[in-house]
């Protein structure tokens, strides 16, 4: 198990959007949970595989995948809110914390891009 910030927050996200997904199944609601089923899910396996990437450009290109991945997922959360599935709370908490993996995924690939051109 990993344990920087990036690596926790992530996979204590995916737990919480499993649980969304629980949550809106016995609500019968399938189109959406699916989708931010994967792509909540998505951010966490694209940062792990980032940690084995075959050098800075693959690298660079997980951190990547998993910021569009948490885009989409932010994207789901809004449509679930305005669609009455979660409340407002429920968006708040899952949003923010969408919100700041997303700024250290962006700090991160813009460390390492920086990193690359001292090289």
């Amino acid at each position: 198990m990993r344990d920087d910030k990036l690596s926790i927050q992530s996979m204590e996200f995916a737990v919480e959007i499993i649980n969304l997904v629980k949550q809106l199944k016995t609500k019968k609601e399938s189109i959406i949970s699916n989708q931010i089923g994967r792509s909540g899910t998505s951010i966490g396996a694209n940062i792990r595989e980032a940690q084995y990437a075959h050098g800075v450009a693959d690298f660079i290109s997980k951190l990547q995948i998993a910021l569009k991945e948490s885009n989409e997922t932010g994207y789901w959360l809004e449509l679930l809110f305005k669609t009455g599935y979660i409340c407002d709370d429920t968006y708040k908490t899952l949003d923010s914390k969408c919100t700041s993996i997303r700024v250290m995924l962006i700090s991160s690939i813009n460390t390492a891009k920086k990193n690359n051109q001292l090289l």
